[in-house]
């Protein structure tokens, strides 16, 4: 029997009957919690084998009382700590939050501050925690430009350095992505804590929301979200672009051959150099919820497999694996008030 320890709604209960018993999905906070509103979510593994989980949230997406939120999972442990504010911009609204742990034990909190009306009017801030996310350091500006925004989680490169993907989103339409909206990168060194951007990366309708892998010492593949609005269409595709030179420059973004509902996307190395993507199987809904294993750097996918579908969103999913070798996933649903994490191992997909 599939091992569904989700409590409360049955939203997943239906959904699920399908899945493989070696997958686990859980809820991890629904409305009983602070921030009826609560989308997306990151997570991280802390040195000491905590699971560290960020989101935003507050009474609606643009709503003025949004802060991002922190929760941990103590190792071994079965239930999440209450949710504390771990940013909250003073009269400003909060957004996209990504938590990370460098390889020198240093916590990363990037986030995104709402300066006007639109994501478009957007900054990015961080903050950083040497005490494994007890506490946090005041914030700084890590992006000025207005538009610029985070959702995906750092890579480390294989000369050190750090690349987090981001993000230049345009457009002034709360339910259109600007055409022009376009991805890069912030490459650090972290000898200097130097950050500088990588050329912006075009595509037909737009990219956002980047994810990125390093297959050798040269060559980088991303996937990223479409741009354009959400009414029904025939031709949204997760858009793909590779780098040749180590990251420091991007090609154009191509459709790649996965369908995308204008819903994020995540991609993963896993620890034997297989390729995880996780996205939403359909041009139009954010459902289902679908994870899709490449074994010859991103060649073909031959293992697929839904681990959620049915009426609901199950939207933004970022997907880490742990020292363990497990594979997690966090990710949304009911109308962005509840956030749900997955837990297996490749071996659930790949048989």
């Amino acid at each position: 029997m599939f091992h569904n320890i989700i409590t409360g709604m049955a939203i997943v209960m239906a959904a699920s009957a399908a899945m493989a018993e070696e997958i686990a999905i859980s809820k991890v906070f629904g409305t009983e919690l602070p921030g009826q509103y609560k989308h997306p979510a990151a997570i991280t593994e802390l040195d000491n084998g905590d699971l560290y989980l960020a989101y935003y949230g507050g009474s609606g997406e643009y709503a003025p009382d949004t802060a991002v939120y922190g929760a941990r999972l103590k190792k071994g442990g079965k239930k999440w700590s209450k949710p504390v504010p771990i940013a909250d911009t003073p009269f400003h609204s909060d957004g996209n939050p990504v938590v990370w742990q460098a390889p020198n034990g240093t916590v990363w909190l990037f986030h995104v501050v709402r300066y006007g009306d639109t994501w478009s009017d957007s900054i990015i801030h961080a903050k950083i925690s040497n005490d494994g996310a007890k506490t946090w350091s005041d914030p700084f500006v890590l992006a000025m430009e207005k538009g610029m925004m985070v959702r995906s989680q750092p890579i480390v490169l294989k000369n050190g350095d750090y690349l987090l993907p981001i993000y230049h989103e345009t457009g002034h339409d709360r339910e259109v992505v600007g055409g022009d909206t376009t991805s890069l990168f912030l490459r650090c060194d972290p000898k200097t804590n130097t950050w500088t951007e990588t050329n912006r990366i075009s595509a037909r309708l737009g990219c956002l929301q980047p994810a990125v892998v390093q297959i050798d010492e040269n060559y980088l593949i991303a996937y990223m979200r479409r741009g354009g609005g959400y009414d029904p269409r025939t031709d949204g595709y997760l858009v793909r672009a590779e780098s040749h030179d180590g990251g420091k420059t991007w090609l154009e973004g191509k459709d790649s051959a996965f369908p995308n509902p204008n819903a994020a996307a995540d991609f993963l190395r896993l620890h034997n150099g297989h390729l995880l993507l996780v996205y939403n199987d359909s041009m139009n809904d954010r459902s289902p919820l679908t994870v899709a294993i490449s074994t010859d750097n991103d060649k073909t996918y031959p293992y697929k497999k839904n681990i959620m579908e049915g009426k609901d969103d199950f939207a933004y999913p970022y997907a880490i694996q742990t020292r363990d070798d497990k594979i997690h996933i966090i990710f949304t649903s009911h109308e962005r008030t509840q956030i749900n994490h997955a837990v297996f191992d490749e071996s659930a997909l790949v048989k």
